[in-house]
């Protein structure tokens, strides 16, 4: 039988010294290879330069360090770019890089595929295909970091590269916890590429145990995907409401711990005759009190293989207004790469989104 090789970077800077020390290694040594680990261009051992040569050695003897390459990469007219994946085993994830005003935020995708099945999002029509190791989701920003430096995007650091990365690409994040968990220990280690707590943004659909176990376990952002303002709504769009209703999801938002200033950010796509009415903001104002918040309206990205429709220009203006005459703190979001399909709910590999149309 094949021994299964170890990823080293499927490994916390923990994990990494305990694996060394199994391998006999100096575990104090760990927190110097895992350093390299999280180098953007970093893919073979020699590459660590100052790691003794027998340390090396085992470790290329016994354990891979896995790196994603871009199979295709697309450039949108303002700027976003958008990557995409051929993992091992022939699937395919994207990610989003978004440039604004000198900054860069990078949107990341935590499965292949998603199992959720919200009826606006072309990567629910793939279906779940798997759950992303901790090492492909830290891999796809090491990989955009590299294209960056390529690209003669000039930081201090590499640190400096990313701004913020957001976990709202394909995928369900919280369905994939215990990988998800360990990949944001992986990127927020001061010894590696020291993502702050501020810097990172988790998106779900509201799988609500675990927005309780994320407020316990890692201080991080919070995106809650409603879309809606009823469970007769949010249930016929989003499936996941009839096992997670809203007054049990918005209950896990008022529990989920906010520090300072912090707030949640609600994501609300406006769909045309679906969510958009003016009664629809203000059964919105009403389940929204006592949660400190933000709202990100997002105008429906349109597409052939999606019956839905963007709402009128002056509808969306309404929407918002209702909101804001209540007192919340209320955007509306334009959508960034809409021509590369990289806008929001729209990511999908594209030999399953042919297949779809």
């Amino acid at each position: 039988m094949k021994q299964e090789i170890t990823d080293l970077r499927d490994l916390t800077c923990d994990d990494l010294a305990a694996y060394m020390e199994r391998l006999g290694l100096p575990p104090a040594r760990a927190r110097f290879v895992f350093g390299w680990l999280m180098r953007p261009g970093i893919r073979n051992f020699p590459q660590m330069t100052d790691i003794k040569g027998e340390i090396r050695e085992s470790l290329s003897r016994n354990a891979s360090m896995s790196t994603l390459t871009p199979s295709v990469i697309e450039q949108s007219k303002d700027g976003t770019v958008k990557f995409a994946f051929r993992l091992e085993d022939g699937e395919v994830i994207e990610c989003v890089l978004i440039p604004e005003k000198g900054r860069h935020t990078l949107c990341v995708s935590s499965q292949a595929g998603c199992a959720m099945g919200c009826r606006f999002c072309l990567t629910g029509s793939m279906g779940f295909r798997r759950n992303l190791r901790p090492a492909e989701i830290v891999g796809q920003v090491l990989a955009v970091m590299e294209f960056m430096i390529g690209s003669g995007v000039k930081r201090t650091t590499h640190r400096e590269l990313i701004n913020n990365i957001v976990f709202m690409g394909m995928g369900e994040p919280l369905a994939n916890y215990d990988n998800l968990l360990t990949a944001l220990k992986i990127l927020m280690d001061e010894r590696g590429v020291e993502f702050t707590e501020r810097r990172i943004t988790i998106s779900t659909c509201g799988i609500v145990p675990r927005i309780r176990d994320l407020g316990r376990d890692i201080k991080v952002n919070l995106a809650v995907s409603l879309h809606a303002a009823d469970d007769e709504t949010r249930s016929r769009i989003m499936p996941v409401n009839r096992n997670y209703d809203m007054e049990n999801l918005l209950a896990a938002c008022r529990d989920f711990p906010l520090p300072g200033r912090k707030v949640i950010l609600f994501e609300y796509i406006l769909i045309k005759g679906i969510n958009d009415s003016p009664e629809d903001a203000r059964k919105l104002t009403e389940k929204l009190q006592g949660i400190p918040c933000r709202i990100n309206l997002l105008p429906f990205n349109e597409c052939e293989a999606l019956e839905f429709r963007c709402p009128d220009e002056e509808d969306i203006l309404i929407f918002q207004k209702i909101l804001r005459d209540a007192g919340y703190r209320t955007f509306i979001r334009s959508s960034r790469g809409a021509d590369i399909s990289a806008a929001c709910g729209q990511l999908a590999s594209r030999e399953k989104r042919n297949a779809h149309l």
